[in-house]
Formats: structure tokens, C-alpha cells, sequence
């Protein structure tokens, strides 16, 4: 069948960001025959054998239960299952000193869903016409948001400022306060923290600078906190959750472990879970009751938050640290070349200024020698202007083995040097 689409089902359809990457990704894979890729492309977490126990345990415990007929057996309410709600309200109030009631959380199929909503909810045309911006503060960022809003011209995103240390060949992203404009025409403000695709993580004086901004005219910031304490803590850096306001912190256990399970986590003023919960009514009812279900076990437990730090954060440390040795070795100190600094999440971010060749062009030469990453060029949702920036980096996944993370920046270095001084 060839049915003709709406302007809404063109746009839904079409493949954005990163995942026309892992399209020809897949395809690359399954045409391979027995070549042997290393593969640092995935945003999948590794089943940790500690992680996999937990949610063993806890799956178990709720097969025991007798509730488990009515978890798996019953509609819910679209906030949420409430022991959940429960349980982070609990552990949220006593970690953080907050006054949490159950009306200031809303539990979603994932993160991602939240976005949506929200972009949806506070961005767009309003009832008089006036187009509602969903402002990205610090690009690059998470590609997933470059395919959230129905009205593609409300994204907008700003350039950062770079802060480079070229004797360590290190660098920083950081908001350009003089730069971003928050004003009444903005909708909701979106980004990530520790952020993916960079490892950045903004801190606590930029992070209340960007709310307050945005305060100032009743805007909505979304912290996207999927890395973030309390889990999965995947912040090599002292970071602060922020709370309250106008902010929503928002949170997932797909890094945490349940990635099929889709939980996403709302913690916000009553009145703005009440708005998202409207929208996950009208589009998918609730979450699964099942994933709910064990997660309420984890956290009041207490067994999420200690296997956090010290199974989950550790492991990615190592790969890190692997990532950066490595490169430190095997670059040439003459190439401009630079890592940016690993402060939390899943992936490594490479810039390679000067680039002679597109970053797109880049990924291809390392599939060549069997290693894949993923063209940082995707990861710029927003950001309209032409900055040659945005063809010189590279996103790699710290999900590799330790000898596969450390051959695959062997590879990359050769790779690099033969472009350079080509």
C-alpha cells in the first residue's frame, strides 16, 4: 500500500538525528558477513551481572506477591502505579529534603514520552497563532529532542561557548549567556544533565541561571536526568538535582537497567504533571504496570541507589578512563584533536578540529577498519546556523569491552593521522 500522509504522519515518518545512523548501522552489520566490527555506536547500556540480580530479585518478589493479578491484570491510573509514586516520593523527600506530595510526580513510558508531551503541551502555535519556542540552552545535545515537536519550527537551539585546554587536548561546552534568549515567546526549555551525547554536565550556577531565566516570563525547564543521581549516578562529577519552581526533573531506569521496560519519571509542580498527565491520558493510558511494579521494589529498597554508585557509575569510569588513556597515547600531540571532558553519561565525545573531511565521511573511513561510532553531526536538533563545528565531532559508546574500547581508539588515531596528512 502507498497511502498518502498527512503533514503530521510525513513529519512522525521520517527517520531523525541518530537514528537514520543506526539505520545504515543495522544495515553495515547484517552485510558484514564475518568481518568482526566493534561497534561503539549503541546508547544500550551492558547488563551488568549485579543490575540483572536486582531485577531478578525483584521480579521474584512480585510473582510472590499477591498483588501481582492486579499489577499485570488492571488498567492503572495514568499517573502512575502508586506504590511506585510512593516510593519516590519517600526516598526523594528524605535524599533531598524536599516536600514531595504524590501529586508532583507522573510516571511515563520512558523519558523520551515526557519530551513529547511537554514539547507539545508548552511548545507550538497557541489558540491566537503566536508560535511557542522550545528552546535547547546548550547544543549539542540530546538527539531524541530533534524529533519531539509536531511543529518542527518551535526547536531552537543555541551555540555554545568552548572552553579548550589544548595542552591536554581536552575541551568544555557551556551556555552562552549572551547569547540565549528565554523570553515570553518560549515554551518549555529542554536539555540534558549529564548530557548525552558529550558527558557535559552544566553546574549548579548555570543550571539556577537558565531556571531563573526562564522564571522570569512562567517557562517550564525540563532537566533531562537520565544519567543523573540517585540512579543510575552516572555523574563522574558533583552534580545537585534541581528541584522546584518551574523546573521538572526528569528521570529514567533505562540506564539503570530496565531499558525495555520504558520508566520514565516526572518530579514537578502539581500543576505541570497535571498538564502531562492529560496528554499520557489522551495517548497511551499509562505505562506498564509490570516494569512500575519491580522498580517500587528497587528504589524502596534502596538497592537501586547503592548499586548505582557502586556498580554503575564505577564501570563507566573505567571506560573512560580507557577512552582517554588511550587516545593520550596514540594521537599525535600535533593533530588538533579534542576530548571532551568525560563528567558523566555513556559516551565519549571527540572533536577533531579542522576536520579535512565531514565528520559523515570520517565514520565511513572507520567502518573500513571495523569500528563504528556515531557522526556528530546528529546531535545538533535546532541549532540553524551554518557552524562548521557540527562536522567535526564523533560520539563514542563506552559500552565496548575494555580491549575493544582500547583497539578501537588505536584504529581511530591511524584513521585520523592518514586524514590529516593526507
Amino acid at each position: 500500500m502507498n497511502p498518502v500522509l498527512s503533514q503530521l504522519g510525513v513529519e512522525m515518518s521520517r527517520l531523525s538525528g541518530v537514528r537514520a545512523i543506526m539505520k545504515d548501522i543495522i544495515e553495515t552489520l547484517r552485510s558484514g558477513g564475518d568481518r568482526a566490527f566493534i561497534n561503539l555506536s549503541a546508547g544500550n547500556p551492558v547488563v551488568l551481572p549485579e543490575v540483572e540480580q536486582l531485577w531478578r530479585d525483584c521480579t521474584a518478589d512480585l510473582l510472590a506477591s499477591p498483588d501481582y493479578g492486579d499489577v499485570v491484570g488492571r488498567y492503572g491510573a495514568s499517573q502512575g502505579y502508586q506504590p511506585l509514586i510512593d516510593a519516590i516520593v519517600e526516598d526523594f523527600n528524605q535524599r533531598y529534603g524536599l516536600n514531595l506530595t504524590d501529586r508532583n510526580v507522573l510516571i511515563t513510558p520512558g523519558s523520551q514520552s515526557l519530551y513529547f508531551y511537554a514539547a507539545n503541551a508548552f511548545g507550538g502555535y497557541t489558540a491566537t497563532g503566536a508560535l511557542r519556542q522550545i528552546v535547547l540552552p546548550l547544543s549539542p545535545d540530546y538527539t531524541g529532542y530533534g524529533g519531539v515537536a509536531l511543529t518542527p519550527e518551535a526547536l531552537i537551539a543555541y551555540k555554545p561557548e568552548l572552553e579548550i585546554d589544548r595542552a591536554a587536548h581536552r575541551f568544555k561546552y557551556r551556555p552562552d549567556f549572551s547569547q540565549l534568549q528565554i523570553t515570553e515567546t518560549t515554551g518549555c526549555v529542554i536539555f540534558s544533565r549529564p548530557c548525552n551525547p558529550t558527558g557535559n554536565v552544566l553546574n549548579d550556577d548555570e543550571v539556577s541561571k537558565i531556571v531563573t531565566l526562564a522564571a522570569a516570563h512562567d517557562v517550564p525547564v525540563l532537566i533531562d536526568s537520565a544519567y543523573a543521581p540517585p540512579f543510575p549516578a552516572l555523574n563522574f562529577t558533583e552534580m545537585t538535582p534541581k528541584f522546584g519552581g518551574n523546573v521538572l526533573h526528569c528521570m529514567s531506569l533505562s540506564k539503570a537497567g530496565l531499558p525495555g521496560e520504558r520508566i520514565g519519571i516526572a518530579i514537578g509542580d502539581e500543576s505541570l504533571v497535571h498538564v502531562l498527565e492529560c496528554f499520557q491520558t489522551n495517548l497511551c493510558i499509562h505505562s506498564s504496570r509490570y516494569g512500575q511494579a519491580i522498580a517500587a521494589r528497587a528504589i524502596r529498597s534502596g538497592r537501586l541507589a547503592e548499586i548505582s554508585e557502586t556498580v554503575i557509575r564505577p564501570f563507566y569510569q573505567q571506560k573512560i578512563a580507557i577512552v582517554e588513556a588511550t587516545l593520550d597515547r596514540e594521537m599525535p600531540p600535533d593533530l588538533p584533536w579534542f576530548l571532551h571532558r568525560g563528567e558523566g553519561a555513556i559516551f565519549a565525545w571527540l572533536w577533531l578540529q579542522d576536520l579535512p573531511i565531514t565528520d559523515s565521511e570520517f565514520y565511513q573511513k572507520l567502518k573500513d577498519v571495523d569500528v563504528i561510532v556515531v557522526p556528530g553531526s546528529t546531535f545538533f536538533p535546532g541549532l540553524r546556523e551554518d557552524w562548521s563545528h557540527k562536522q567535526q565531532c564523533l560520539r563514542i559508546s563506552l559500552t565496548g569491552s575494555d580491549r575493544d574500547l582500547e583497539t578501537a581508539m588505536q584504529r581511530l588515531a591511524q584513521v585520523a593521522k592518514a586524514v590529516y596528512r593526507a
